[in-house]
C-alpha cells in the first residue's frame, strides 16, 4: 500500500501566523515541528493499517521544510520550490491514496486561518466547474488524472467543509477552529495527532473502496486576479482564456493537462504580484 502525502503548514494545528510558516527564526522553527509531528502521526496510523511505502511532498512556501530524518516510516521527502508538479508532485498511478495534511481554506472563503488560494497576492478566487475550491479542489485534478482517490484532508472547519463536495468520501480531521484569519483554537498537539493517526488507519483501511474526485469532464479552472496585469499575464499561455478585465480559464478534458497550465499561471503571474 503506497500513500502520497501533500503538505501544507496554515492548517496545521498551532499555526495561526505567517511568522509561524515563513521566513526564519524561532517561530518557524515550532512551526515546522509541529507540522513534522502532525505527518509522522499519519505515517504511523497508515503504517498500523498496513501501509509500506510513503511520499511527502512539501508544498508550503519554498518547499524545503522539514528535517528528512525525523521523518517517519522512511519517507520519501520531495522538497524544493521549482517542482513541475508543485503541490502534487511526485504523485503518480501507482499510489493508492492520498492525504492532505494542514491545508486551508480559501481566500474567497469564510474565515480560515491564513486564507489564499495558491498565492495571495494574485487570486482573489478559484473554481473548478463553478464551485468555489480551495488548493485541495485544484489538486484534486490530478488525483482523478492519475486515478488515486484522497482519503484524508486535515486543517480547519473552512477546509473540510469546502473539499467535501469533491471528496466526500475522505476523512476530515479538524485539528483547529478558526476565529479569524489570524486566530484560532487549536486542539492540543497530542489530541490533534491521534485524530491525524486514527483516520490515517482508516483511510488506508478503506482505500480500495474510495471514489475518486467528483469533477466532471471536461471541466474549467476559473481564475480570478488582483489586477488586469496578471490576467494579461495569464492568458499568454497556451490554453488560457481571458474570460473577463481581471478573469480566465482553462477548459479541457485531461485533468492533467488543466492543471499543468494552471502551475504555469502561478509561476508567470509572479512576475506581476505587488506591482
Amino acid at each position: 500500500m503506497r500513500v502520497y502525502i501533500s503538505f501544507d503548514m496554515e492548517g496545521i494545528s498551532g499555526i495561526v501566523d505567517w511568522d509561524q510558516c515563513t521566513g526564519s527564526g524561532p517561530a518557524v522553527a515550532m512551526g515546522q515541528e509541529l507540522t513534522l509531528a502532525e505527518i509522522n502521526a499519519a505515517i504511523d496510523g497508515a503504517l498500523k493499517a498496513g501501509a509500506t511505502d510513503f511520499v511527502v511532498n512539501d508544498a508550503h512556501y519554498r518547499m524545503q521544510n522539514l528535517d528528512p530524518r525525523l521523518l517517519h516510516g522512511d519517507a520519501t521527502y520531495i522538497s524544493g520550490a521549482h517542482k513541475p508538479g508543485y503541490m502534487m508532485e511526485g504523485l503518480t498511478a501507482e499510489f493508492d491514496v492520498i492525504f492532505f495534511i494542514g491545508y486551508h481554506g480559501s481566500i474567497s472563503g469564510v474565515a480560515s486561518v491564513m486564507s489564499h488560494s495558491y498565492n495571495p497576492a494574485v487570486f482573489t478566487e478559484l473554481r473548478v466547474n463553478d464551485l468555489e475550491v480551495g488548493e485541495s479542489g485544484v489538486n484534486a485534478l490530478v488525483a482523478l488524472g492519475h486515478r488515486v482517490p484522497i482519503g484524508l484532508i486535515s486543517g480547519d472547519r473552512a477546509t473540510a467543509l469546502q473539499a467535501q463536495p469533491l471528496m466526500k468520501q475522505a476523512i476530515t480531521v479538524q485539528v483547529k477552529e478558526s476565529i479569524t484569519r489570524f486566530a484560532a483554537a487549536n486542539l492540543h498537539p497530542h489530541v490533534a495527532h491521534k485524530l491525524v493517526a486514527d483516520a490515517a488507519e482508516r483511510a488506508v483501511e478503506a482505500a480500495t473502496g474510495i471514489d475518486l474526485p467528483a469533477i466532471d469532464l471536461p471541466a474549467t479552472i476559473s481564475m480570478s486576479f488582483q489586477t488586469a496585469d496578471q490576467a494579461e499575464l495569464a492568458s499568454w499561455i497556451a490554453g488560457v482564456e481571458r474570460t473577463d478585465v481581471r478573469a480566465c480559464a482553462i477548459k479541457g478534458d485531461d485533468p492533467l493537462a488543466l492543471y499543468r497550465a494552471f502551475v504555469g499561471v502561478c509561476y508567470l503571474t509572479r512576475q506581476a504580484q505587488g506591482r
